[in-house]
């Protein structure tokens, strides 16, 4: 049986070569999660990276005032759930149940997620900046300046 890293590093793979459903490929399906992540920053989490890619999402968050990550997640989940498949004209889920989540132990880690994070757009090869890639925190922070 693998470990829980090895089951995630084979998702990044399999997902960051473009296989899966392509819905957040589409740019109004990519902007409804961005501006799910968005909603509840500094209320229930703050969002330190995100990045939403055409198969997958990564989210870096600090969470706050106690709600449980999964509570989190799955408010993301639900929330972009049903105004996706509404948009699309479809039914089921959208989302796989589980999740990978990690703790970050020190400054370097966080460091080193939040680039991962904001890389992998430049990693499978969709843009050559991370801030080029329009939903991101790499983007966001350069939108702000």
């Amino acid at each position: 049986m693998s470990r829980p890293d090895e089951r995630a590093a084979w998702a990044d793979e399999a997902l960051d070569a473009g296989h899966g459903c392509r819905l957040l490929a589409k740019m109004a399906n990519a902007e409804i999660v961005q501006k799910s992540l968005l909603h509840d920053d500094g209320e229930h989490y703050a969002l330190a990276a995100w990045c939403v890619m055409p198969t997958h999402v990564h989210v870096l968050i600090e969470q706050r005032f106690e709600t449980p990550l999964a509570d989190i997640v799955q408010t993301w989940k639900s929330a972009t759930a049903h105004v996706i498949n509404k948009r699309e004209n479809r039914k089921g889920r959208l989302w796989r149940r589980e999740y990978f989540e990690r703790f970050m132990r020190s400054e370097e880690q966080l460091s080193n997620t939040v680039t991962y994070i904001e890389n992998n757009p430049v990693a499978a090869r969709l843009c050559e900046r991370p801030e080029d890639w329009r939903f991101s925190s790499a983007s966001w922070r350069r939108m702000e300046r």
